[in-house]
């Protein structure tokens, strides 16, 4: 049957014939369960020696019967019972208890991370009778130590708890707590998540940096937690009860997104949002959402597109309601938004024909730089950290009008602009996307056709974005991806950027320790410097050729 789980192969026919009765049965709106309802459950599970539980939807039907062990049942996937913010999950859970126990760990932890109406155990007589339902419900203003309502025990004569009304309060709560918190312009709100072996202060630098990225995006970061492992759980990175603490904390604070830092791979992320209910992501995810909101060229929406499907392919399992949470906000729009759910092969179709216009792109690009060459244009290209200045510099020294904003990959689609020197030196100066650090390789992949533009370069201006505490390892994350893409052999010329924002002793400090030249792409008189040093290494580039 449909609704029935567990494992019932070895059951009598007799017993899966009660089983399925009891979806005939109704409950009351004012019971937690009916006396007689208990009474069969408890009879049944007696008699096989297994816990027996119960999904009861508000209408008081039963949606799902499960076969547990002994010691167990296995609640399953409920997909058409969604979870909302300020929302509780519309499903209470009644199971039995082989042993005169009340509510474990586990039942309580199922509670929380489900978003349970109620989690609710009966405890049974020697004879399989009704000896006792405990239950409970999460409390919205609860401490961490304290973050359910346990109720009393309740024979078997008082189930009648005026559970409609109970819940209806719960609800109004927890929707009061998410009026309180709603967003001014409606933003998702968020918990960053960072669990990793490395020493603290990098894991700090890396959640700052994935701060920044949110906030890009349009994010409202509400907390940050950092758990430091000596081996990362390769199943759920995280324990279940730090998850179960995030889904209290989403809750109380109305949180409708977990943000990893760590990439996840698809058995993690399958096995993360089996647990939790609430829409996961992980920085890949991050990065490749504000690419969406970015792009505005065909070429660029095409490249986005297929990074997110070479992202998705391998997280595209069937039944897997990971994937449903993904689609639409953060982490699932875009270009490739209404491509996120198809099956396999025909992602793996797209994919193919993405590649072959990217291709088409590619031959472009190529008869483009046949021209630049045969008019004997020196191409300068604008490189750096993502938000290190590098559009703002490209108006300054063209006097132009490319968009450039204070936030992470504010430039998606590279611009180009003809810039002449003194001297009667004319050049074609380029500004790049962005780099960052541990750069998705779907990205990079996707974006070949736009980081392949650097291979023609004949000088790469290295923005620096001084007055960022982490300026250090931006220099070195740049400087591995020049690696990657095979570009040592260009010349680079260092450029210290946003020097008015840092102290004149430091610019010295600075100067001496990264070498390059100090500027303020705002004020145009600090470039004089740069633009003299370009144009005397156009000419000695000229004179080789």
């Amino acid at each position: 049957m449909k609704n029935l789980y567990g494992n019932i192969d070895d059951l009598k026919a007799d017993h899966v014939r009660r089983l399925e009765n009891l979806y005939r049965r109704k409950v009351p709106d004012t019971f937690l369960i009916t006396p007689e309802l208990a009474r069969d459950v408890t009879h049944l599970s007696q008699e096989l020696r297994r816990q027996i539980g119960l999904l009861i939807d508000r209408s008081g039907r039963v949606v799902s019967v499960i076969v547990g062990d002994a010691q167990k049942i296995v609640i399953p996937e409920t997909p058409s019972h969604r979870t909302l913010p300020g929302r509780l999950k519309g499903l209470r859970c009644i199971h039995t208890h082989l042993k005169d126990e009340p509510l474990t760990s586990d039942d309580l932890t199922d509670l929380a991370l489900l978003r349970l109406d109620m989690m609710a155990a009966v405890t049974m007589t020697p004879e399989g009778g009704v000896r006792m339902v405990h239950a409970a419900h999460i409390l919205p203003k609860g401490s961490p130590e304290a973050p359910y309502q346990i109720l009393d025990g309740l024979p078997p004569h008082r189930l009648d708890i005026g559970f409609t009304e109970v819940i209806r309060a719960l609800e109004s709560e927890l929707a009061q707590i998410q009026s309180g918190f709603s967003g001014a312009r409606g933003e998702e709100r968020a918990v960053l998540v960072s669990v990793t072996t490395a020493p603290r202060k990098i894991a700090e630098d890396s959640l700052a940096e994935l701060k920044e990225l949110a906030v890009s995006g349009g994010i409202e970061v509400v907390e940050t937690v950092l758990q430091q492992r000596k081996k990362v759980d390769p199943r759920f990175l995280i324990g279940r009860g730090k998850l179960q603490d995030l889904n209290l904390l989403a809750l109380q604070k109305g949180i409708s997104l977990i943000i990893f830092d760590q990439e996840m791979n698809a058995s993690q992320m399958r096995s993360i949002t089996d647990q939790i209910e609430l829409k996961v992501i992980d920085r890949t995810q991050l990065i490749l959402d504000i690419f969406a909101q970015r792009a505005q060229t065909r070429e660029g929406k095409l490249q986005v597109e297929l990074a997110q499907l070479k992202y998705l392919l391998p997280r595209l399992v069937t039944k897997n309601t990971a994937m449903s949470r993904l689609t639409g906000g953060i982490g699932g729009r875009g270009p490739g938004e209404t491509k996120l759910e198809i099956n396999r092969r025909r992602v793996r179709e797209r994919i193919n024909h993405l590649e072959k216009i990217l291709g088409e792109v590619i031959k472009h690009r190529d008869r483009q730089k046949a021209r630049r060459t045969k008019k004997g244009l020196p191409v300068v290209s604008i490189i750096g950290y993502t938000n290190a200045g590098k559009s703002t510099l490209l108006n300054s020294l063209t006097q132009s009008r490319v968009l450039a904003e204070d936030r992470l990959f504010a430039t998606l689609d590279p611009s180009s602009r003809r810039l002449r020197f003194p001297r009667d030196i004319e050049v074609i100066i380029t500004d790049t996307v962005g780099f960052i650090r541990d750069l998705p390789k779907d990205l990079m992949v996707a974006f070949r056709a736009t980081l392949e533009e650097l291979q023609s370069a004949d000088l790469l201006l290295h923005i620096v974005d001084v007055s960022n505490p982490r300026y250090k390892e931006q220099v070195q994350s740049v400087e591995r991806i020049l690696s990657e893409l095979d570009l040592q052999h260009i010349k680079v010329l260092r450029v210290l950027n946003k020097i008015d924002r840092v102290s004149p002793d430091d610019v010295a400090y600075l100067v001496h320790t990264l070498g390059g030249i100090p500027i303020s792409a705002l004020e145009r008189k600090t470039l004089v410097p740069l633009t003299e040093k370009v144009a005397e290494e156009i000419e000695i580039l000229s004179s080789i050729a």
